[in-house]
């Protein structure tokens, strides 16, 4: 029997051609992207206004704003509607990529990392031009891929807001950029480990918090907690990974980690997530801070 290539689908917000499907329209249903029914796609990675696909021999393709360089096409290209390959890693096989909020990250399968959009905090790995008369940041896009990290054989990628997370095949975890809201840390652009992890298997970003899954199963984040997004029942900050709560006994398979929120997968199908949950009871309003555990996507609605 021939192989079948998978469908790719798409709906949703298309005003930048995110949705890869030839227009900038909205969609409220879903459709098929026509340009890769002769491309057999491994994963496909989607953010607020680009979208990108690997493919099982390694080519990356984007798609939706390039106005920061999110795309890593020619600059001239301001947006592009249909799927185009990344021209500056066709030379290289692309296992693994991530998309932040105005960069992304790609690993090949020699572990070398690369990245480009924008650089303001130095979250591509590139120190972010400065005006003699002023300390702050200027602007600084990288409008082609090019290597980060080069000094580590890096094995998953992951873009926050505006810092960078890698894990490397020793299973230890390397950031740099600006990991907290702008003001509260200072940002680096140079790869820095995080203390007191070893043994790592997934890592996992937010906006601006960061998960890792231990080989043994512990969970840890740190980052900010604005949302107790870092289940650890309040919303206070960590500088430094800290044990998630309430998830003893139970093995995780997969983590993930959205802007504000994170999400685990245990080995029983059980979804787990840690946010600021608001309940609204008749008039008396509440609000806690707590780990839901949900048997299966079904019991999402057991909460409201």
């Amino acid at each position: 029997m021939a192989d079948i290539n998978p469908i790719i689908l798409a709906w949703g917000s298309g005003e930048d051609g995110q949705l890869g499907i030839g227009d900038n329209e909205d969609k409220e249903w879903v459709c098929s992207i026509k340009s890769f029914e002769s491309q057999k796609v491994s994963s496909v990675v989607a953010g607020s206004r680009n979208s990108l696909a690997i493919c099982e021999d390694g080519k990356l393709f984007t798609w939706g704003w390039n106005q920061r360089g999110t795309l890593g096409h020619p600059p001239e290209t301001k947006t592009e509607n249909i799927p185009s390959q990344v021209k500056a890693l066709a030379n290289v096989k692309i296992v693994q990529a991530a998309i932040g909020g105005w960069h992304c990250l790609a690993v090949d399968d020699q572990g070398r990392a690369y990245a480009w959009g924008g650089n303001e905090y130095g979250q591509c790995g590139e120190e972010p031009e400065r005006k003699d008369d002023i300390t702050r940041a200027v602007r600084r896009d990288i409008v082609i891929p090019q290597r980060c990290a080069p000094k580590l054989s890096v094995r998953q990628v992951a873009a926050g807001g505006t810092h960078s997370v890698v894990l490397t095949h020793e299973g230890h975890v390397w950031t740099w950029g600006q990991p907290w809201p702008p003001g509260d840390i200072k940002q680096i652009s140079t790869p820095v480990r995080v203390q007191g992890l070893e043994k790592v298997k997934l890592i996992a970003v937010g906006a601006f918090h960061n998960l890792a899954l231990i080989e043994d199963g512990i969970l840890w984040a740190w980052g900010n907690n604005e949302y107790g997004q870092l289940g650890t029942g309040d919303t206070q900050p960590r500088s430094q990974p800290i044990p998630v709560q309430g998830l003893s006994g139970l093995t995780l398979v997969d983590i993930a980690a959205g802007g504000w929120h994170s999400t685990a997968l245990t080995d029983e199908g059980e979804v787990c997530i840690s946010l600021l949950w608001f309940a609204f009871v008749i008039t008396f309003p509440f609000s806690r801070y707590i780990t839901v555990f949900l048997s299966s996507i079904m019991n999402c609605l057991s909460l409201f």
